[in-house]
């Protein structure tokens, strides 16, 4: 009865639609499509960007609703223990964020952000160590005096030790910004001399310390946003180099 039935299914050709090879090739063709859907586009970096930017924003989660609910005080009343809670949570959290999105962008997007960039020449060696330099004149201005000897100061030595953490944390995600935000315009404009990464660094976080601090903050967060994209294009798009001389620039 079966051998019947198979046989009239294959008559009317019924069978044909359920057969197996003829699914596999209905699979191999829908993977096609999907890949042809699937195309890199500027707008998968931008919003790489802005996922770097929301781990950013966890720290405002944390320091602004969870903790003081948590600790029983607002973040200027913490001890020195909860601060230091507050600097590994957060950095936790920006490592994870850095990570996951280095990946995303290698492996799903074949963007290599880790490759180590051209040789980079001394007039682009002495335009990045300018650029060093005039964040720190602007840190010294807005800090009143040398921001690390002060910050040492006022923190202590196990403080200090811990926010500098932090900042190596911190770094890393503004870096991101930079490098998603300079590979979706690349990807748009078919323009690679421009530093967009710097200006979409220069406006988040500029106008982030307009609204959280005063306006002359801001508009040095932005100069030094802007700065800072300038660096990631001046070494050649190198990772590495571009996190140490952004360091150095937060840091100074």
């Amino acid at each position: 009865m079966r051998n019947q039935i198979n046989g009239q299914f294959k008559q009317e050709g019924i069978w044909k639609g359920i057969d197996g090879g003829n699914i596999m090739e209905r699979i191999r063709g829908r993977r096609k499509n999907k890949g042809e859907r699937g195309k890199v586009t500027g707008g998968d970096f931008f919003w790489l960007g802005v996922d770097a930017f929301g781990g950013l924003g966890m720290e405002m989660i944390y320091a602004y609703l969870l903790e003081p609910a948590v600790y029983g005080a607002p973040m200027g009343e913490w001890t020195t223990v909860q601060t230091i809670m507050h600097w590994i949570v957060t950095c936790a959290t920006w490592g994870i964020f850095a990570a996951v999105l280095i990946k995303k962008a290698q492996e799903k997007y074949q963007f290599p952000v880790l490759e180590k960039g051209s040789p980079v020449s001394r007039r682009q060696w002495g335009i990045c160590l300018l650029l060093v330099a005039l964040s720190f004149v602007a840190d010294y201005i807005s800090w009143g005096g040398f921001k690390i000897y002060l910050e040492f100061v006022r923190r202590g030595p196990l403080l200090f030790t811990f926010q500098y953490i932090y900042y190596a944390f911190e770094t890393m995600l503004f870096l991101l910004i930079i490098v998603f935000g300079q590979k979706a315009c690349e990807v748009w404009f078919n323009k690679a001399a421009i530093p967009y990464g710097g200006i979409i660094c220069g406006l988040t976080w500029g106008l982030a310390h307009i609204f959280s601090k005063d306006l002359l903050t801001g508009l040095m967060g932005i100069a030094l946003g802007f700065g800072m994209g300038g660096v990631y294009l001046l070494v050649n798009r190198d990772l590495k180099k571009a996190y140490v001389i952004l360091f150095l620039m937060f840091i100074l």
